[in-house]
């Protein structure tokens, strides 16, 4: 089972895992399942928000996720202002 595959399961479906960080749709969680991959931003809030269950480097293989956790490029802050929005915000 892929990392984006246990994150849908943890959260109990496509709507709940969009609807637990503030997407538009199910539809944008479908897009990062079959493409395999999630966006780097969402990486550590799906982390913190399966308590670990699912981890960043199971969502994206692309980022060197030891660098990000030793701080570099000021870490989590730095890939979350890169979402168009936070999890949980209403949509804009």
């Amino acid at each position: 089972m892929t990392g984006i595959e246990k994150a849908i399961h943890f959260f109990g479906g496509l709507t709940h895992m969009a609807r637990a960080l503030g997407l538009s749709g199910y539809q944008v969680v479908q897009q990062w399942r079959e493409s395999g991959r999630v966006p780097a931003p969402y990486g550590p809030v799906i982390e913190r928000l399966t308590d670990g269950a699912v981890i960043c480097e199971e969502l994206d293989d692309r980022v060197d996720w030891a660098y990000i956790r030793r701080g570099g490029a000021r870490s989590e802050l730095a890939l979350r202002s890169a979402c168009r929005k936070q999890p949980g915000e209403a949509a804009r």
